[in-house]
């Protein structure tokens, strides 16, 4: 399978870009694994005429915005986002009209739609020093994550009107089993990503994006961590520092199983399937791309 997806890729010029929360082999045959602004980055620059995505649709439709004139596509066109349909276009519109005095500040973990309608992008790894650059007189809107948009409160201090949504991965952590594995591994640092509920960020030693979260690890002299975010992200943890262990965080069921169902709807078969045949395209109404660009590079400017 592998050798196929080689041969695919040469013949198309194509580059395959994969999200941590990807399965473990899918993450091992991409030629790049990041976290959301890692792989927009990564986007912008590559020189491939054809975009492999694995992770989901939002992520793809970034790398179609700052490429318009590549083949984007991925593996299924399924795999969507709850934090992004959390936040229909036409309902963000009329939110945002209520509020014509704000800059509207949104997540990138949201549709072409919905940053088109927006000021300026940002993630989880830079959410701070984007709502930092914002003059300290203007009004914020922040959307989708309700939690993430909490948090980055906390950190700047700054008011921001926020949307009601959220990472159903995240969002369902169990307190109360946290609280039990740090009885149970006294030694082990509790990780957490934001978009995580304030009641598991409060017992967390660390809190960060997903790469902050592994650049953590990498650095750390400790040997244990519970891992607050999509389990996805352990086998990186694991790869790059074998002798350390690792604990995910059990939801609210005791099931230690929080892996995000979009993101695992790609397998490599469609990867073969898809490279094959180059369907599964991403396409923009060009109008919506030139809105939604502009904020985006407003973001990746500050970064």
């Amino acid at each position: 399978m592998l050798t196929k997806i080689k041969e695919l890729k040469e013949k198309h010029n194509a580059i395959i870009l994969a999200h941590y929360y990807q399965e473990p082999e899918i993450q091992d045959m991409a030629d790049f694994v990041g976290d959301s602004l890692e792989l927009s980055r990564k986007a912008a620059n590559t020189d491939a005429d054809v975009i492999l995505f694995c992770g989901v649709h939002f992520m793809a439709e970034t790398a179609k915005i700052v490429n318009p004139g590549k083949k984007v596509v991925i593996p299924d066109m399924d795999a969507g986002c709850s934090l992004a349909d959390s936040a229909p276009p036409k309902l963000f519109k009329k939110w945002v009209e209520k509020h014509p005095d704000h800059v509207v500040v949104s997540y990138i973990n949201c549709s072409a739609e919905v940053k088109a309608l927006s000021d300026i992008i940002c993630t989880s790894a830079n959410a701070k020093k984007v709502i930092e650059s914002i003059p300290k007189d203007k009004k914020i809107l922040f959307a989708p994550d309700r939690f993430l948009g909490k948090y980055v409160m906390k950190e700047t201090g700054r008011d921001m009107v926020l949307w009601n949504g959220s990472c159903q991965v995240h969002e369902i952590f169990s307190e109360k089993e946290l609280v039990k594995m740090k009885m149970k591994q006294p030694k082990a640092k509790v990780l957490a990503h934001p978009e995580c509920d304030e009641n598991i960020l409060m017992h967390s030693d660390f809190i960060g994006s997903t790469s902050a979260l592994i650049n953590y690890v990498n650095s750390s002299d400790d040997t244990e961590f519970i891992i607050g975010t999509e389990p996805g992200v352990i086998h990186q943890m694991q790869k790059q520092n074998p002798k350390k262990e690792f604990f995910p965080l059990p939801n609210q069921n005791g099931c230690a199983c929080n892996e995000c169902p979009h993101m695992r709807l790609n397998t490599v078969e469609k990867i073969i399937d898809t490279l094959s045949s180059l369907k599964n395209e991403i396409n923009l109404d060009e109008q919506t791309r030139i809105k939604a660009l502009k904020p985006l590079n407003k973001m990746l400017e500050i970064v």
